[in-house]
Parts: structure tokens; C-alpha cells; sequence
């Protein structure tokens, strides 16, 4: 069951390294002084990458909580 904690710990810390990358590229589009439009434009293109990474971040915690269990 070792495997399965590291293995999630892995794709946990993917998950978080997905969430930064999306909290980095909408600072990044705000500071860029888009306009509304454009601005709104990017922040929906990074909506599912963001819910995608969330996602990832929960299932890695989940197979670390399935490990600890179970091992």
C-alpha cells in the first residue's frame, strides 16, 4: 500500500502545481490591463483547467487516505 500513498502524494502535488499555474496565468491576465471582454475571455479558458487540476489534487488525496487504510 505504499505505492498507492506515494503514488497519490504524487498526483496530489500535480494537482497543486496545476493550481498554481492557473492562479499565475490569471494574475498575469490581470496585470496585463486587458479590457472586460478580453479579460473574461481568459478567465473561462482557465476555469476547466482550473476544476481539472482540483479534480487531480482530490483524487491524489483520495488514494493517500486509501492507502493509509488499508496498509
Amino acid at each position: 500500500m505504499e505505492i498507492l500513498v506515494w503514488g497519490g502524494a504524487a498526483v496530489s502535488v500535480a494537482g497543486l502545481a496545476g493550481l498554481i499555474w492557473c492562479i499565475l496565468r490569471v494574475t498575469r491576465a490581470k496585470r496585463a490591463g486587458l479590457g472586460d471582454d478580453a479579460l473574461r475571455a481568459e478567465l473561462q479558458k482557465v476555469v476547466p483547467l482550473n476544476l481539472g487540476a482540483l479534480l487531480l489534487s482530490a483524487i491524489g488525496l483520495m488514494m493517500v487516505v486509501v492507502g493509509l487504510l488499508l496498509g
